[in-house]
């Protein structure tokens, strides 16, 4: 293991980006290049650290391509809370597998990036700016092709509890739209955002 005490940002980058070029596929990787840019332009908007949002923007989905056995190992050792829905849904099991492998092997101890990293896709109340970051870059990154990724790529550039309103509402109606569960973390982060939003009016 590479002694991180020694490292610089650079290195530290330059190391997680090629543990992710062996664990990811090349789409998987250049997503993940362009969801740590956009994470990075949006703290520069926020005034907000622009080295961390592009370290938490880069690893977000480190462990999006492991095996779902893998996957639930990870996550035995989550030491945030999982509920039940988290639990039936593989699509997420990524997020939180990968919150913990980052603290594990790329021994990134600060926890708002592993919070980032385990809650970019289905958001909670209370999130701090870093996470919304993260969670807007995924969704509209410059690799994003979506009908309505222009409106949203504005709205997180205007406002991050705007573009996380539009983005939770989004989520949510993609999901009933499936007939899938909610996370109820996804539902406490949209009321939120509504009581929020409607009391700056």
């Amino acid at each position: 293991m590479t002694d991180f005490v020694d490292l610089d940002y650079e290195d530290k980058i330059k190391y997680y980006k090629s543990c992710l070029k062996e664990r990811l596929s090349k789409n998987r990787y250049h997503h993940s290049i362009c969801v740590a840019n956009e994470a990075k332009a949006l703290a520069k908007k926020n005034n907000y650290d622009e080295k961390r949002a592009y370290i938490a923007g880069l690893v977000h989905d480190v462990c999006k391509e492991d095996s779902t056995k893998k996957q639930l190992e990870l996550m035995s050792r989550c030491k945030t809370f999982i509920d039940d829905t988290e639990m039936t849904t593989e699509a997420l099991y990524h997020a939180v597998a990968g919150s913990v492998f980052i603290e594990e092997e790329f021994k990134i101890i600060d926890v708002d990036i592993q919070n980032a990293v385990r809650y970019h896709t289905v958001g909670r109340e209370g999130m701090s700016t870093l996470e919304k970051i993260v969670y807007l870059a995924d969704l509209v990154s410059v690799d994003r092709t979506y009908g309505d990724v222009k409106k949203y790529r504005k709205l997180a550039q205007k406002d991050l509890d705007i573009g996380m309103l539009e983005a939770l509402k989004y989520s949510i109606k993609s999901r009933v739209n499936k007939e899938c569960k909610i996370v109820k973390s996804t539902i406490s982060a949209y009321n939120e955002y509504i009581g929020k939003l409607k009391s700056k009016k």
